[in-house]
C-alpha cells in the first residue's frame, strides 16, 4: 500500500502539489501532531487532497502525506496556498490545526470550511466525529487501528500512512455533501459566521494575566483569587517560554492549595500535599513564592462573580427557554448547543443581552422569540406532541 502514497519530504516536491491545488476548488486539510510534553503543538504530519477529478498527477496524485519533520522542508508553498482564496480549505474540527499554523505562521488558510461546524449546522448533532460523518456520508469505514500513535518517529509504517490519508480522502466526499446542503438550505451564511471565531487571533491566545480564569475553584475571596492569579500568570509565562505542558509546572490542584496554604519560603513548600518534588526548588519554587507574595500585596483585587439576585420567575424562565431552544432546534434541524448553551439561557432570563445566541442567525433560529418570551410578549403551548409559540394572552 505504502507505494500508492506520497510522502513529501523536499520543498520543491511541496511547491508542486500545492501549486497543483491552487488549480482545483478545494484542498481537504489535516495534520498529526504532539502536545504530551509540550506546551505549543509539535507538528509531525501533514495531509492534504484534492478532488479525484483535478489534473494534477505529480507529486502523487491527488492525496499525499508532507513530512515537516524532514531536513530542510520548508512550510512555505503551503501557507502561499493557505492564502490563495480561490481554493477552499476543509477542515475536521479546525481548533487545534489552525492553532499550530496561527503560531507557526501567523496566518489562517483561507477560505476556510470545518465540516464540524458544517454538519451541525446541517443537524447531524452535537461535535459530531469525523468517523461518523465517514460512515453516515461517504458509507465507509475507518481504520483506527493507529489512531494512539507516536506520529513523531520515523519511518512511518504503511498502517500509519494509510490511516493518516483517510483523513483527507474521505474528507472530500463529506465536504461536497455538506456543501450542497448548505447551499439546499441557504445557510452558508450561517457556516461564515462560526467560521469567523476560528479565524479570530483571539482564539489562539493565552495570555497569561488571564489563565486564573481557567480555575475551577470553589474559594471566592477576594485575597485568595489574587494569589491565584499570580500563580496562574506565572505558571502559564514559566510553560510558554519553557514549551512545557502546564502541569509539569504544577497542577491547578496544587496551585488552589498553595492559593489556600500562602507559602513564604521553600520549607513551606516542601509541606505541600500536592506539589511536585520538582518544584519545591529552584525557578519554580521561587517564581511559585514571588506570585504568593505578590498576591498578598495586591490592590487590585479580583472580584468574583456576584451571584445574581434573581427576579421573580427567572428559574421557570430559564425553564421555558430550554422548552423553546429545543423546539427551535428540532424545526431548524440544527444542534441545540450550537444555538446557545444552558449558561446563555440562564443568562437571557436574568437580563443579560450581548449574548451570541441574541445575534446573527442565531437570533433569526431562537433569539428573537427568546426576546419575546422573556418580555412576555409570547407564551408557548403544546400541539399534537408539539411546542408551538403563540402570542400571550
Amino acid at each position: 500500500m505504502s507505494q500508492d502514497i506520497t510522502t513529501i519530504t523536499q520543498t520543491e516536491e511541496l511547491a508542486r502539489f500545492c501549486e497543483a491545488a491552487k488549480a482545483a476548488p478545494y484542498v481537504t486539510v489535516d495534520t498529526e501532531f504532539l502536545r504530551e510534553r509540550t506546551y505549543w503543538s509539535k507538528l509531525c504530519l501533514i495531509q492534504l487532497a484534492i478532488p479525484p477529478a483535478s489534473s494534477a498527477k505529480e507529486p502523487g496524485g491527488q492525496a499525499v502525506l508532507v513530512d515537516p519533520l524532514a531536513d530542510g522542508l520548508s512550510l512555505e508553498p503551503l501557507y502561499d496556498l493557505f492564502r490563495h482564496k480561490d481554493t477552499v480549505k476543509v477542515f475536521h474540527a479546525a481548533r487545534q490545526d489552525l492553532e499550530i499554523f496561527f503560531h507557526d505562521a501567523k496566518l489562517f488558510p483561507e477560505p476556510l470550511f470545518d465540516t464540524q461546524v458544517a454538519a451541525m449546522v446541517c443537524g447531524f448533532g452535537e461535535q459530531v466525529g469525523y468517523e461518523t460523518l465517514v460512515r453516515k456520508i461517504a458509507k465507509a469505514n475507518l481504520d483506527k487501528s493507529s489512531r494512539f500513535t507516536d506520529w513523531s518517529r520515523r519511518p512511518l509504517s504503511d498502517a500509519q500512512k494509510a490511516y493518516a490519508l483517510a483523513d483527507v480522502t474521505h474528507l472530500r466526499v463529506i465536504y461536497e455533501f455538506l456543501a450542497e446542503q448548505l447551499r439546499k438550505n441557504d445557510r452558508e451564511s450561517w457556516l461564515v459566521e462560526e467560521v469567523g471565531v476560528l479565524e479570530d487571533p483571539e482564539t489562539y491566545i493565552n495570555r497569561p494575566e488571564e489563565a486564573w480564569l481557567k480555575v475551577r475553584t470553589r474559594t471566592n475571596s477576594p485575597r485568595f483569587l489574587a494569589i491565584l492569579r499570580e500563580l496562574a500568570k506565572f505558571r502559564e509565562a514559566y510553560a510558554q517560554a519553557r514549551d512545557i505542558p502546564r502541569s509539569r509546572v504544577f497542577k491547578d490542584d496544587a496551585m488552589i492549595e498553595i492559593a489556600s496554604t500562602k507559602p513564604a519560603t521553600e520549607a513551606d513548600l516542601g509541606r505541600s500535599r500536592l506539589l511536585l518534588r520538582e518544584a519545591r526548588k529552584g525557578d519554580i519554587a521561587a517564581g511559585i513564592i514571588a506570585a504568593v507574595k505578590a498576591g498578598l500585596e495586591a490592590k487590585d483585587l479580583p472580584q468574583p462573580k456576584k451571584d445574581e439576585p434573581g427576579k421573580p420567575g427567572n428559574a421557570a424562565l430559564s425553564d421555558l427557554l430550554r422548552v423553546l431552544l429545543k423546539a427551535k432546534a428540532d424545526a431548524a434541524g440544527v444542534a441545540p448547543k450550537l444555538i446557545a448553551a444552558s449558561s446563555d439561557l440562564d443568562a437571557i432570563a436574568t437580563g443579560e443581552r450581548d449574548l451570541p445566541a441574541l445575534h446573527g442567525w442565531r437570533a433569526e433560529v431562537f433569539g428573537r422569540d427568546a426576546l419575546r418570551l422573556a418580555a412576555g410578549e409570547i407564551a408557548l403551548s403544546a400541539e399534537n406532541g408539539a411546542v408551538r409559540v403563540v402570542p400571550a394572552r
